[in-house]
């Protein structure tokens, strides 16, 4: 469904991403996992078309040169020159890192405001999903969004990205310095969007631990390279990845 194949990303002489191979078919779940500076965040903008405009704005300002190669392809058409509007359009939707809400704005005008690209009754048949998929959105629909915790936030992020009504829902880094328990409430409605909206969905994160249950398929990133995938059995099966991704410590005897 969402393909990149070859995919290199340089920031002035720093490699990013380093011949990046990636794809979630329909209907997946796939995880990205690495630490900070991975190339993480560089894979979901490339993939969205963010780096495009981002790429745009410093050449403007006379700023940082970067330069994107290899393919991206949606559904087995090339969208790399596409702008990141464009790919909306055509369903791939970036939920960014840290939320990045409209801080001013009711729960309800950020809903709404995700609600530009559908139609009337998606529109409305979408914010009745968000506010049952996310039942405290609903009695916070008045409240500012600077004024939500980071876990409320989190989930108006979530809901505003739904809103534009993705085909490929991209969630970068949705559980960064959430509660134990409110990483599980987000895990456990991510894959609810996959099975009740048949959305498919790539998310990334630092610690493979919360979110491997529920991932069909895993890439592991080290310097802007994939150093690893395969599915959670046999990411698993590897004493290694546990041990930097999932924090268990084994002893070697």
């Amino acid at each position: 469904m969402l393909e990149a194949k070859g995919l290199m990303v340089f920031y002035e002489n720093m490699l990013a991403l380093n011949n990046i191979d990636i794809k979630c078919e329909a209907g997946q779940i796939v995880g990205v996992f690495g630490a900070n500076s991975a190339g993480k965040s560089t894979l979901m903008y490339t993939l969205s078309g963010i780096m495009q405009d981002i790429k745009k704005k410093e050449e403007m300002s006379g700023g940082e040169r970067i330069t994107v190669m290899g393919e991206v392809k949606y559904q087995n058409e090339t969208i790399t020159d596409l702008k990141p509007s464009q790919r909306a359009r055509k369903g791939i939707v970036l939920c960014p890192e840290r939320r990045r809400i409209f801080s001013e704005s009711s729960v309800l005008e950020n809903l709404k405001i995700g609600a530009y690209l559908a139609t009337r009754s998606q529109a409305k048949y979408t914010l009745e999903y968000v506010f049952k998929l996310f039942p405290a959105l609903e009695k916070l629909k008045k409240r500012i969004g600077g004024f939500l915790s980071g876990g409320e936030q989190q989930m108006l992020a979530i809901g505003r990205a739904l809103m534009a009504q993705p085909k490929v829902l991209l969630l970068d880094e949705p559980l960064l310095g959430l509660s134990p328990l409110m990483q599980a409430t987000l895990i456990l409605a991510t894959r609810e969007i996959r099975d009740e909206m048949n959305i498919s969905i790539i998310i990334t994160e630092q610690y493979a631990r919360p979110v491997m249950p529920i991932v069909d398929y895993a890439f592991i990133l080290e310097n802007g390279s994939a150093v690893m995938e395969g599915t959670k059995e046999e990411l698993m099966d590897n004493r290694d990845i546990r041990a930097a991704y999932f924090g268990v410590e084994e002893s070697y005897t």
